[in-house]
């Protein structure tokens, strides 16, 4: 039988944009009114969807809307999403930092939490005199965290510094010291946000191994919330996607990812986007990206074409201008480089288009993101680092006849085969 450790049922949770509290007095007592004639809340009818992209109407804001799901004892669940889908106000619920507007949580045993870098730390107390007070608050006794102590100080790798003040450690030690004491105190429910980002590949591969430890070997259970595929990818047994506060998949994880990367899929106007270096003597405008023609997607084995409008403000001629694309798969992998130093490319006046075309298209069924570059004589002048994704469709590259054999790379590359 299914053993539940932990239900979220009608999880909601509402901000008000601006301010400090939830409201003013007179919201308070407009609350209160209602409450005590055993009418709902007034303001839960009104506020807007948690979409960053857009100015609203509503000085409310959904965070988080109708969030129903369920972990088992030894899941560890994935929760995936872009920046500001409410992952980390759904943690924080559930580790009881805050409290939901609607809905409740239940829970069978103790919650250990690592949101933020130094949570529940005290900078002016020493290391170990935090091991204990975290111990403390998780209800552990004395005795019981003195037994783990050891561990605690050898996984985290800051015996020297174990008797200093927190506030003198680095990000990176401070997240390995929370990180040792929430993995090791035992509790029966481990939730973890992004911070282990902050540690380095040692600590993160150590600390990816440690959870699978407690998860399959302790049978207790883990909340792991990242950006990285390929650690979600390598630790969850399930997934949940949020995106504008509620959620959209579930699933196991290559569903949940491959869901998320979709929902991931890039408006194509690239001059919106902020986060791009170079001195914009020529940079890129928009992009397509299409399969045999211009209204189906790419297609695996056949022809795929990739068009970048590009602005093109001091009439350079194409000679002067260099291009590069690099595609990578959805965990992150090159797979492809792409440069117009690699080919004999004609000379153009004044171009304002970039068209990249595949007779047959080598990828094979799946998301996959491009990093796009341009440099004029030498100079950087527009470099977008993970500009856009798109998806390919299933398709038999080798032609083969009956059944298409099941993909087993990325890329498909053309040969000649014979036997003598």
């Amino acid at each position: 039988m299914k053993e539940i450790i932990l239900k979220a049922e009608n999880i909601s949770k509402q901000y008000r944009l601006g301010q400090v509290g939830t409201g003013t007095l007179s919201h308070d007592l407009n609350r209160w009114w209602h409450k005590i004639r055993g009418k709902e809340n007034p303001y839960l009818k009104i506020g807007d969807t948690n979409d960053r992209s857009t100015k609203g109407t509503s000085d409310y804001v959904w965070a988080l809307q109708d969030i129903n799901f369920e972990v088992e004892r030894g899941e560890v669940l994935g929760i995936i999403g872009k920046n500001g889908a409410g992952k980390s106000t759904l943690l924080k619920i559930l580790s009881k930092v805050t409290a939901p507007t609607t809905g409740s949580i239940k829970s069978r045993g103790r919650i250990a939490s690592l949101l933020e870098v130094g949570t529940g730390f005290n900078g002016e107390m020493t290391g170990r005199e935090n091991i204990f007070l975290n111990g403390a608050i998780l209800g552990m006794t004395k005795k019981e965290i003195t037994s783990k102590l050891d561990e605690i100080i050898e996984f985290s790798g800051c015996e020297r510094y174990i008797d200093t003040p927190v506030k003198r450690y680095s990000s990176g030690m401070t997240v390995r010291l929370a990180f040792a004491v929430a993995a090791f105190l035992e509790p029966e429910i481990l939730v973890v946000d992004e911070v282990l980002a902050v540690g380095d590949a040692e600590f993160q591969k150590k600390a990816i191994g440690k959870m699978k430890d407690i998860s399959r070997g302790e049978g207790r259970t883990v909340l792991f919330v990242s950006h990285n595929m390929s650690a979600v990818k390598n630790l969850c047994t399930r997934g949940i996607v949020l995106e504008n506060g509620k959620i959209v998949f579930k699933g196991n994880t290559d569903e949940s990812i491959l869901a998320y990367l979709k929902g991931n899929a890039l408006d194509l106007k690239l001059s919106e986007i902020k986060n791009r270096k170079g001195n914009k003597k020529v940079f890129f405008d928009s992009v397509k990206v299409f399969g045999a023609s211009e209204n189906l997607k790419p297609v695996t084995g056949q022809p795929m074409s990739i068009i970048f409008d590009i602005v093109n403000i001091n009439n350079l001629n194409s000679e002067d201008i260099r291009f590069d694309l690099r595609i990578e798969d959805d965990f992150g992998q090159r797979m492809v480089w792409v440069s117009s130093i690699l080919k004999d490319v004609e000379n153009i006046d004044n171009p304002n288009k970039i068209i990249l075309s595949f007779e047959r298209n080598p990828f094979e069924y799946g998301i996959y993101s491009a990093t796009i570059y341009l440099a004029v004589n030498g100079e950087d002048s527009d470099w977008i680092d993970n500009a856009f994704t798109f998806s390919i469709e299933e398709g038999n590259y080798f032609l083969t006849k009956g059944k298409k054999p099941k993909g087993q790379s990325k890329i498909n590359i053309d040969f000649d085969i014979a036997f003598k």
